[in-house]
């Protein structure tokens, strides 16, 4: 069955990585700028790193996702592939909330709740393809550990420079948290 199905993951791994490319070509002004202004907490890793770590962790997320796919017959009307792709999207915007907007107490929030859904989705993945949810768990370990460089990172800086003002249409209250 697999072999049969490998344009669809060739599907899963275009939208797996446009979304993180996406989301770092929509950031890049704001990691090169405004981040390299902020006081970083204990062990954060050189910038350098986290495009090689995160491209090998979306072709992960690809490939697990690619793999309950194949078997959407058992995936109980779809909820592992929904879970995915709400994580994925939360994923996307934490870069946004984070690097864009430059609202990391949200951010802080927003990446406790895609850690949520991503043991979710791993859960879930697990029961279908055992496979599948091993290649979510260092995508959850590299997230728990951006939990801590995101939550630290706006403790020791709060007060820091300004939150650049949300797009038209967002929460005015996010605009009270750095």
């Amino acid at each position: 069955m697999l072999a049969k199905d490998w344009p669809s993951l060739i599907v899963w791994l275009v939208l797996c990585l446009a979304a993180g490319f996406g989301s770092g070509w929509l950031t890049r002004e704001g990691v090169n700028g405004w981040y390299q202004t902020r006081i970083k907490p204990p062990l954060t890793p050189p910038d350098w790193i986290f495009a090689p770590v995160w491209t090998a962790l979306y072709i992960l997320m690809a490939i697990a996702a690619w793999l309950v796919w194949s078997h959407r017959e058992a995936t109980a009307g779809g909820v592992p592939i929904i879970l995915f792709l709400v994580q994925l999207g939360l994923n996307f915007f934490w870069s946004l909330i984070f690097f864009r907007w430059r609202q990391a107490g949200w951010a802080f929030f927003e990446i406790i709740l895609l850690w949520l859904v991503i043991a979710g989705t791993l859960d879930a993945f697990s029961h279908i393809s055992w496979i599948a949810g091993a290649l979510l768990i260092p995508y959850l370990a590299w997230v728990s550990f951006a939990t801590y460089l995101c939550g630290a990172n706006w403790l020791i800086n709060r007060g820091g420079p300004p939150a650049k003002p949300m797009p038209q249409g967002c929460d005015a209250a996010a605009h009270s948290s750095n």
